[in-house]
């Protein structure tokens, strides 16, 4: 059945009709994989292959197949695009013993993809159709169907790729996923195959990483304030550790903890560290994850943390550093 669309209707409501015939179509296409073998049989013939999975289409379909074989690669199934329309002038060279092929097309006739189905079929390789019609020429010769239940698409022609790419990118992410739990992809394997992106580093960026960029700003116990305060300042950290005459950390002063003693004393004469440090300061070692150490610091409303390992100062890391790597 089809949603009609009044073409007097505002822009707003174009566009909840739109998410909800795209949100229609992915239940459906939810409750359709219960009632199909393929799509198991798919996810554990790309898990027994030696190749990769290339994926191919023609228009949009093509643009989201790049984006699955992105996906896949990124979740550790090795995976390549490859332009129908290429494939059948040359490019079908590409295409190695043992790889899967998987075609995207909503009607399964478009006319490149009926000529480069046999040419697949041709060299051995099994061929999976993700397809909106399953009496199609490229559902029939296709090894596994994938079917993607779409009536209609959202503009008032039913004619432009919308509900269908929707429903062909939301597949292409249920395979996705489906193989990375399958092989048991961890974060840890997520950050290797992301090492450049913020997602990355919040998995391997460490705490040590960072602080041993910065000098390691410290104090005496004794230390006059004048002394505190050209150390905090020459340190550029807006802190600086309190250490014992063996070296061990004792406290931490802050430029918070500056402004609070200005605020309560009048004759600055005579203080030093010890008069103005917080005790007990709050900690990590250098192995803690970044974005464990910024969690510490929103739960604490703090600024920077003392990076410290078997009684060992090693220095500071702040949220700026946090900020620059993106993980905040």
């Amino acid at each position: 059945m089809t949603d009609s669309l009044n073409t007097a209707v505002f822009p707003l409501e174009i566009a909840q009709r739109t998410i909800r015939l795209e949100a229609r179509a992915l239940l459906r296409l939810a409750d359709s994989l219960k009632q199909s073998p393929d799509f198991q049989a798919c996810v554990e013939a790309i898990l027994q292959s030696r190749g990769r999975v290339v994926l191919t289409g023609v228009g949009k379909s093509a643009i989201v197949a790049q984006k699955i074989a992105a996906t896949l690669n990124s979740t550790g199934q090795p995976a390549l695009f490859l332009h129908a329309a290429d494939a059948i002038h040359g490019d079908i060279g590409t295409v190695q013993p043992g790889d899967i092929v998987v075609c995207l097309s909503k009607s399964g006739e478009t006319s490149e993809v009926k000529v480069l189905v046999p040419l697949v079929k041709g060299l051995g390789n099994r061929l999976v159709a993700i397809t909106a019609n399953r009496h199609s020429t490229l559902a029939r010769q296709a090894d596994y169907v994938l079917w993607t239940p779409v009536d209609q698409e959202a503009d008032p022609n039913n004619l432009a790729p919308t509900v269908s790419t929707t429903s062909q990118m939301a597949l292409g992410d249920a395979l996705a996923t489906a193989l990375l739990a399958l092989r048991g992809f961890t974060p840890e394997d997520f950050a290797r195959f992301h090492p450049g992106g913020a997602l990355g580093k919040q998995l391997y960026l460490r705490v040590g990483e960072l602080s041993a960029r910065h000098e390691r700003p410290a104090v005496s116990l004794e230390a006059p304030l004048r002394e505190v305060i050209i150390e905090m300042t020459s340190k550029r950290l807006g802190a600086t550790a309190v250490v014992n005459q063996e070296g061990k950390v004792v406290g931490i002063i802050t430029d918070g903890d500056l402004r609070r003693m200005l605020q309560k004393s009048t004759d600055i004469s005579g203080i030093t560290a010890q008069h103005i440090m917080t005790s007990q300061p709050k900690w990590v070692t250098p192995d803690t994850l970044a974005v464990q150490a910024l969690a510490l610091m929103r739960q604490h409303a703090i600024t920077q943390l003392l990076v410290i390992e078997r009684d060992e100062y090693l220095g500071v890391v702040h949220l700026h550093d946090l900020l620059r790597e993106g993980i905040v």
